[in-house]
């Protein structure tokens, strides 16, 4: 490694480390949760980035990836560090077949509400001619299943349904449904942890993490609000020096290369020119924006209480990397449907003329068009 990208690793990128905690913010791709502290990649450096049996891993498809010892795969919807819970979703779509055989024992997590629910197999012709709601990836044409919380909806339809199991089920909430209805199981699989406890910490707004590498002491750390709030900054001065550095460097090498060469043909004249080539300024890179009209002219979103976005987003800003919040306002980029902070990408678009994350500009028809309104 030269001296010029140690000098580069040093300056920019330290800071944006330093501001995640003790261990580096990790994803598997940039619409992907955030991972930190008790969790941690499995590729990940050094064994005090996260707690045991916290451990995470990245799929083919950069999907983030939970296995529980008992009961197999599952993948990662959302982390929530503050309430200590992390939501779950069968990457086969069919969370009932799951539960059915769900065990928790050997790992960390727990259901912080559960709720007793009867499994039931019942003749398709009956069910059609109720109200019920059959869990279709467990049925097929002459057999339907359906799970209730009622034990008299449960003693009600046996026979002619058969009773597969009854068991209690990790829930957000309870549910009270009527005598007549059955739960679809549309949800994810909500769980929580206890231990290392760290619900005073993140509610102070710091980072828990190991107080040292040879230590099993969970400390609080802190990062100055300075630091958060100009983390998208930071992170256009990577981009920025990320293409200036090779040029630089590669400027430089061709400079030294003419000196020494014309060093070796004695030719004072050509080794004054090649000197002058080399204290000469370095060529300025100039980054080319979009004019305001069309920033304003791309979509505005504001997030309701569920959080949840069309398209390929995540939970949080690509560019300032903070999870999003009800009620704030984002903006689209047209075509690929990137979202991120209204804020974070205008000021991003007025530099650049190309997506944050997927490095795509908008079409030309899509700037006329904006032009025109």
């Amino acid at each position: 490694m030269s001296t010029f990208e140690v000098l580069f690793l040093f300056l920019f990128l330290q800071p944006i480390v330093q501001a995640t905690g003790p261990c580096p913010l990790s994803m598997c791709g940039s619409n992907s949760v955030p991972i930190r502290f008790p969790f941690k990649l499995l590729d990940q450096l050094g064994q005090h980035c996260g707690y045991p049996g916290f451990d995470l891993s990245c799929n083919s498809d950069r999907n983030t990836v939970l296995k529980l010892p008992y009961s197999g795969e599952f993948f990662v919807r959302k982390i929530d560090y503050s309430m200590q819970q992390i939501q779950l979703y069968d990457p086969d779509n069919c969370l009932p077949r799951r539960l059915l055989h769900l065990n928790l024992s050997g790992s960390p997590f727990a259901s912080a509400v559960s709720q007793e629910y009867t499994f039931l197999s019942c003749p398709t012709q009956f069910t059609i001619k109720s109200r019920f709601s059959t869990i279709d990836c467990l049925s097929n044409s002459t057999v339907s299943v359906i799970a209730t919380s009622s034990p008299s909806l449960a003693d009600s339809v046996s026979p002619p349904c058969k009773i597969i199991s009854t068991l209690q089920i990790p829930v957000q909430r309870p549910f009270q449904y009527d005598e007549g209805s059955s739960a679809d199981f549309n949800l994810d699989l909500p769980l929580a942890w206890y231990e290392p406890d760290c619900v005073d910490c993140e509610t102070q707004g710091g980072f828990c993490g190991f107080r040292s590498n040879t230590s099993e002491a969970i400390g609080c750390f802190f990062v100055p609000k300075a630091g958060l709030q100009h983390n998208g900054l930071r992170v256009f001065r990577i981009i920025c020096f990320s293409i200036a550095l090779p040029a630089v460097t590669c400027f430089v090498a061709i400079s030294c290369f003419a000196f020494l060469s014309d060093s070796a043909r004695g030719s004072s004249t050509r080794r004054s020119n090649t000197l002058t080539g080399v204290v000469s300024p370095q060529p300025s890179i100039f980054m080319v924006g979009l004019d305001e009209s069309i920033i304003q002219s791309y979509e505005k979103v504001v997030l309701g209480e569920s959080r949840r976005l069309p398209g390929p987003n995540g939970i949080s800003c690509p560019i300032c990397l903070s999870e999003y919040c009800p009620k704030e306002t984002l903006r689209c980029i047209p075509e690929c449907k990137h979202c991120f902070h209204a804020d974070c990408v205008d000021e991003w678009l007025r530099k650049s003329n190309t997506c944050p994350v997927c490095r795509n500009s908008p079409s030309l028809a899509h700037d006329s068009a904006a032009n025109i309104v």
